[in-house]
């Protein structure tokens, strides 16, 4: 088990990233969930940029999911694309943009607008991720280091 880097913080689940080889990662989440990181020359791996389009974009989806399932059953597919603009001289994200692709051609305009509503505020409420983004976010580095007997 992954120690709590926040003391007392009844939400801590630390995620732990461990180095493979040069510029290659494995991330692990404290349940035994593994994702391969690296650079873009890696095929079989996310960039840490994409793993951000990916956490905004299953945050929405997951946000949505049970009043989706309510009001389209529990089969209905949903696919999420997230894409970002980054400004090279910032080297941040300065726009992001998701795309939910849902099937709603069985339902009269009425339905649609409400369901595509009732959608957007559970997302807009429920998403810690995208509202994390939306407000921003401050964080604290920490450096441990060891020292090893010669």
């Amino acid at each position: 088990m992954t120690e709590q880097l926040i003391p007392g913080n009844p939400h801590s689940a630390p995620v732990v990233v461990e180095r493979v080889s040069t510029r290659r990662y494995t991330g692990r989440s404290p349940r035994g969930g593994v994702v391969q990181i690296g650079d873009a020359a890696f095929p079989d791996t996310f960039t840490p940029g994409e793993l951000l389009k990916v956490a905004i974009g299953a945050c929405a989806a997951m946000s949505a999911d049970a009043v989706l399932a309510r009001r389209l059953g529990d089969d209905f597919p949903l696919t999420v694309t997230v894409d970002a603009e980054k400004s090279t001289d910032e080297n941040r994200y300065t726009h992001v943009v998701e795309q939910l692709a849902l099937e709603l051609g069985h339902l009269d305009e009425g339905a649609r607008s409400k369901v595509l509503d009732i959608m957007g505020r559970a997302i807009d409420q429920a998403c810690t991720v995208g509202r994390t983004v939306e407000h921003g976010l401050t964080t604290e580095r920490r450096t441990s280091t060891t020292a090893t007997e010669a």
